[in-house]
Formats: structure tokens, C-alpha cells, sequence
């Protein structure tokens, strides 16, 4: 049966450049993943680092975890929050996640 049929041949038409195409969707999608990821990733971890090195003795923060305290002292890679009225506890800086507006803890 193939023996009967003759096979197709295309004309001389233009190739098509794909390639170019290939390369502006690549950039596209590299455009697209920048600004809805990477920059704004960079951004938060920024403010974090600003927010990290802003912590001093009296401020009021929440850490990532859920536990709200006053900063009683503050070291080189950890920080030590008054929980309660003579309840200290100790975390690294990483785990604070906000500083809170003074005033907040009123009991402590």
C-alpha cells in the first residue's frame, strides 16, 4: 500500500526562524520570574536584615514562633526577651519576624 503512494514534498517556502522566538520567550519568562520572585524575595529579606540590626533594649517584638516579649539584652547572633515579669528567654535574632509598636505589652 505505501509502494502506491508518492510521497509529499514542500515547495520552496521560507524556513521558519524559531529560534528567535525560543529566545525572546526564554527572556520573557526570565523578566517574569524576576520581578514576581526574586525582587521581592530580596526586598523582604532586606527589611529583615534592617529590622534585625535595628533591635535594641525596650523593644517590643513578636518572634516567629508567636512569643511576644521586650528585648532585655541583645547579642551578636541572639537576643533575650522578657516573656513575663522575671520570665526571660533567649532566641537567635533570625526568629524575630516584626517589631511591635511601643506600648503593646503593657504587662511586662
Amino acid at each position: 500500500m505505501i509502494a502506491l503512494i508518492s510521497p509529499a514534498y514542500a515547495e520552496g517556502g521560507a524556513a521558519a526562524d524559531s529560534g528567535i522566538f525560543n529566545l525572546v520567550l526564554l527572556a520573557g519568562f526570565v523578566v517574569i520570574f524576576y520581578f514576581l520572585m526574586w525582587r521581592p524575595q530580596a526586598k523582604r529579606a532586606k527589611e529583615h536584615k534592617n529590622l534585625i540590626a535595628s533591635l535594641a533594649k525596650g523593644t517590643e517584638v513578636v518572634t516567629g514562633g508567636g512569643v511576644l516579649g521586650k528585648v532585655s539584652k541583645v547579642d551578636d547572633n541572639y537576643v533575650v526577651l522578657e516573656v513575663s515579669e522575671g520570665i526571660e528567654m533567649k532566641f537567635q535574632k533570625s526568629s524575630v519576624a516584626a517589631v511591635l509598636p511601643k506600648g503593646t505589652l503593657k504587662s511586662i
